[in-house]
């Protein structure tokens, strides 16, 4: 958290001085990039929500994104994907900015062949869009997290121009 906490204020600040909005759906992160961009006070004035789709379940329960994927998305935890937890969360809570992410963070790889240290994570709106891959080749859970995360806020710097 170290990493992610001062980003994160750096962050919130740019959002509120520009009175733009944010909101996020991650999945192997489990919530840290919601609760770095929370841990600043007056979060609510940036923050629209976000949730860990973590499932199908939580995908077709939360961001009503169906079990069989649209074409020609053909599974998670790949870049086009991505683009499309960012775009549904953001247009889902009228959001400035939408954050989606979804990888494997170990210690074991994914269901889809995803080695542990893998993530793709985007970042849209405002006529912005970037989706990344990140390998990190470790397969400590813990840390894979962090990095998914504090390079999610890191594509959110970016498209605030910081």
């Amino acid at each position: 958290m170290d990493a992610l906490l001062p980003l994160a204020e750096t962050l919130g600040a740019r959002l509120k001085e520009r009175g733009e909005t944010v909101a996020v759906a991650e999945s192997s992160t489990g919530g840290l990039i919601s609760a770095a961009l929370l841990s600043v006070g007056g979060a609510s004035a940036y923050f629209r929500g976000g949730g860990v789709i973590y499932t199908a379940q939580a995908r077709s329960g939360l961001l009503d994104i169906p079990a069989r994927l649209p074409a020609p998305i053909e599974r998670a935890s790949t870049e086009p994907y991505a683009v499309l937890l960012a775009d549904t969360v953001r247009a889902r809570l009228d959001a400035s900015w939408g954050i989606g992410e979804s990888g494997a963070a170990g210690p074991a790889g994914n269901r889809y062949g995803d080695r542990p240290g893998h993530s793709c994570i985007a970042v849209t709106g405002a006529g912005f869009s970037r989706v990344i891959t990140l390998e990190t080749g470790i397969a400590d859970r813990l840390v894979n997290m962090r990095a998914f995360g504090v390079r999610a806020l890191e594509l959110l710097a970016e498209a605030l121009g910081q």
